[in-house]
């Protein structure tokens, strides 16, 4: 168990985790963030709370789903897999059930789907910065361990189940946050206007970031031998930087002279 404080406060007698409350709070601001961007891309900002609500419940679904099936040793029977409250979510999961979410959206609605993503996206990173912060009081995605004295220390390194481990939580975070502010950047002031344009550079930076902290990982998710959200992030940045690649060389060609 987390040492430095309990991982949960009681309201009402009802148990409510840290890791929940931050949870949500980053869904919340995610919204608003995004509804502030709207008109980056023509979108009505009603139109992004619909979106949400076909994003978000399959962003949970997806989340867990993604953190059961590598973590089946864990799920004795289909009732400890429902029990989502007892903790088990994976980032990539959410990313993948939020963007089949914000698909259905586009095609039930008759949205570009790629519009919708470039506004979507610095939602999605900052609620990943602020989510991993929740990773920390519920003392989890923690790195490997740490046994130089000097080392033991935070932020460096936090102390969980009574050893001290790098805190790739909070490195994770710090990059994210970086991340957030890139993105904003590229969207609002640089306004990139190709459509997907800033959904790659989410894919390239998140990528990155993620592939080194996964590295220092000491809780990762397993496919035998090989770190899955590792892979995974390898997968995105390549796929982000073929976008950019695409849009280069189309770019070029259409401003070739004849």
């Amino acid at each position: 168990m987390f040492g430095f404080f309990d991982s949960y406060f009681l309201l009402f007698g009802l148990k409510i985790t840290y890791y929940g409350l931050i949870i949500a709070c980053a869904m919340a601001l995610g919204v608003f963030v995004a509804i502030k961007n709207a008109k980056c891309r023509g979108i009505k900002s009603e139109e992004l709370i619909v979106a949400a609500c076909y994003a978000l419940p399959l962003a949970i679904i997806g989340a867990r789903i993604y953190y059961v099936l590598f973590s089946l040793d864990k799920f004795p029977d289909f009732v400890s897999v429902l029990r989502i409250w007892d903790g088990g979510l994976a980032i990539y999961g959410g990313v993948i059930g939020g963007a089949a979410g914000l698909g259905l959206f586009c095609l039930i609605h008759k949205k570009n789907f790629f519009d919708m993503a470039d506004i979507v996206v610095p939602s999605l990173i900052l609620g990943q910065a602020i989510g991993r912060i929740g990773c920390f009081t519920a003392g989890c995605c923690y790195g490997i361990e740490v046994t130089n004295p000097s080392l033991q220390w935070m932020p460096l390194s936090v102390y969980v189940h009574g050893e001290w481990h790098l805190a790739t939580m909070f490195y994770e975070s710090l990059w994210s946050f970086i991340g957030f502010t890139a993105i904003m950047l590229m969207l609002r002031k640089f306004k990139f206007k190709q459509r997907g344009s800033i959904a790659a550079w989410y894919l390239i930076i998140y990528g990155v970031g993620r592939t080194w902290i996964e590295a220092l990982r000491g809780d990762s998710l397993m496919l035998g031998p090989i770190k899955v959200s590792m892979l995974l992030s390898i997968i995105i940045v390549l796929a982000g930087i073929g976008i950019l690649l695409f849009y280069y060389f189309k770019n070029k060609k259409v401003a070739k002279p004849a």
